[in-house]
């Protein structure tokens, strides 16, 4: 686990921990949100114990917790590392279904991606999404990535499979 703290105007991007399982219940039990990701939708709150015991140990990819300022709620969660496949950062992120729309994803990527590249020298970017989840591709959009093609999202578990949406972009902002 990586312990970075980065500030933004409503959101502490910070490490999760297993403290957090119902907080993060929140959004990852909801099938709302769950639809869009790669995992299916958590059932019980061990489930989430046990994703959280071990992303406290992984320290292959940056993992955030995106806790509001105004009110210290954990809102969602989102990672950025580097994928050597693509040969460019990737990144993702989910938020609780009562904050989507707000600009809160894009405030926690925007972080992100000036975290990589300020302490990596990050400059190329990529992300997908689910294709009927426009909304991300907007967020990805905000954040100078552009769409490049279609690829193929599937669940983890192989329970669905459809068309993704891919996207990329450079970032030489200082």
């Amino acid at each position: 686990m990586h312990n970075i703290q980065i500030k933004t105007e409503r959101l502490l991007l910070r490490p999760l921990k297993i403290a957090d399982a119902e907080e993060v219940f929140a959004w990852v039990g909801d099938e709302r949100v769950a639809r869009y990701m790669c995992y299916t939708t958590y059932t019980d709150i061990e489930q989430v114990r046990e994703w959280l015991a071990f992303v406290e140990k992984d320290t292959s990819t940056y993992l955030f917790g995106f806790e509001r300022i105004l009110d210290g709620r954990l809102i969602g969660s989102g990672d950025i590392g580097w994928n050597p496949a693509k040969g460019c950062w990737g990144f993702g992120y989910n938020l609780r279904y009562d904050c989507w729309g707000m600009g809160y994803a894009t405030e926690a990527v925007k972080a992100m991606m000036d975290y990589a590249r300020v302490n990596f020298g990050a400059h190329k970017f990529a992300s997908s999404h689910c294709e009927p989840n426009l909304a991300s591709g907007n967020v990805m959009k905000k954040c100078g990535l552009h769409f490049v093609g279609y690829g193929t999202f599937q669940k983890l578990d192989g329970s669905m499979r459809t068309r993704s949406m891919e996207y990329e972009g450079e970032s030489n902002e200082q």
